[in-house]
């Protein structure tokens, strides 16, 4: 029989036993010491729900809308770098399980499967992340794919232009495309099923890049190949050419500090996404959910404000909610799903957060997620937030 799945962290854990090491741990740690990643999930787990009761909770809505577009609740799926080396064709599985729950899909840059390879695959319009190289005028024809495409936000994220160690990559031996060395040979011979399933997805190397910009299809480490393409002269100035590229909604993910994002507010993006990279850049970076709060004030209602970092369950995106985001992004937990079940698990992912944020919608007193104020938290001591 097999094992029962009631949360997110069965399915990581089932990923974890299917997936290589080298792209499972990828997936799953963060930059050196990981203070940062581990604080992402404990800064969540301090924050106390303020429980009530008598308040008749029976309707509750999980709908919304995020930057405009209606969503069955405040969720979208993060864009995330090798999604297909965690199950073959990942990232189109992801997009079909998002659009079946009606919430948004973020592409990568650094997706295995390209833009037109998911756009052939799925009807309804996705988003596209996007990051600077120091060739411009191919991140021009990128952005021009993605409007070919007719994805409906692009989304710049500025916090990799320098890349953080991730020292289990090095330990690892991480290479895109995936290379057998002696190194994990028994690792990924014992995982039949995974290779079956890489070797006939359409693409195992980086398909928005390959043949299009110097060494992407080579066998370089990925933090080797990022220090030689990612353009570190990214700034502000650099903006009103993407959105004049772009032409349609821009979001800016990656940012924790409330200077930042008031500079983003006053430079007009429609949507925020406060972010430290999953704990997988700067180490020693708040946790997110100490950003949110923040970021929210500095902005004053003029932009959107998405959160990503640490979402496992629905208790920490209702956590979100009530500091100020109008939705939660979910890497990590995209990926544990995707890599126990497929296209299944990152359904049963989305399944499960929608569960468990109705629930607890219920028993905090709560039937709306579009309201939900502060005023349903209290601190780790049961005191008011």
């Amino acid at each position: 029989m097999g094992k029962v799945i009631t949360n997110v962290l069965d399915l990581r854990e089932l990923a974890r036993r299917r997936v290589p090491r080298a792209f499972f741990e990828y997936a799953d740690r963060g930059s050196y010491d990981e203070i940062t990643l581990r604080d992402n999930r404990a800064a969540l787990e301090k924050i106390r729900l303020r429980q009530r009761v008598m308040l008749d909770v029976d309707q509750r809505n999980l709908a919304t809308t995020l930057l405009g577009t209606p969503a069955s609740m405040p969720l979208a799926i993060a864009p995330t770098g090798l999604t297909g080396l965690q199950w073959g064709s990942g990232e189109i599985l992801g997009a079909r399980a998002a659009a079946a729950a009606g919430i948004p899909f973020c592409l990568s840059t650094m997706s295995i499967c390209s833009i037109e390879q998911v756009r052939a695959a799925v009807a309804t319009p996705f988003w596209f992340q996007l990051y600077v190289m120091r060739d411009r005028g191919f991140v021009r024809a990128l952005i021009e794919r993605a409007k070919a495409a007719h994805c409906s936000a692009l989304m710049l994220t500025a916090d990799l232009q320098i890349q953080g160690q991730r020292h289990r990559e090095i330990k690892n031996g991480l290479t895109v495309p995936p290379r057998l060395t002696l190194r994990n040979f028994f690792d990924i011979a014992s995982k039949p099923m995974w290779a079956w399933r890489v070797l006939r997805a359409p693409s195992r190397s980086f398909g928005n890049l390959a043949g299009q910009i110097s060494g992407a299809d080579s066998l370089l480490t990925l933090a080797q190949w990022i220090a030689q393409q990612f353009d570190p002269t990214l700034s502000w100035r650099d903006l009103d050419w993407i959105r004049e590229q772009w032409g349609g909604k821009l979001i800016i993910k990656g940012i924790l500090d409330r200077d930042d994002a008031a500079i983003a507010a006053r430079a007009g993006v429609d949507a925020i996404v406060v972010s430290n990279h999953g704990g997988r850049q700067l180490d020693g970076a708040p946790a997110s959910i100490h950003a949110l709060p923040r970021v929210v004030d500095a902005v004053r209602g003029d932009t959107e404000v998405l959160f990503d970092g640490g979402i496992l369950s629905g208790q920490s995106l209702l956590k979100a909610l009530a500091l100020g985001a109008r939705g939660g992004l979910i890497g990590k937990a995209f990926l544990y799903g995707l890599g126990a079940r497929g296209e299944a698990g990152v359904a049963q992912v989305i399944e499960i957060i929608r569960k468990e944020l109705a629930v607890s919608l219920a028993l905090t007193g709560q039937t709306d997620v579009q309201r939900v104020t502060r005023e349903c938290l209290l601190d780790e001591r049961g005191g008011p937030y």
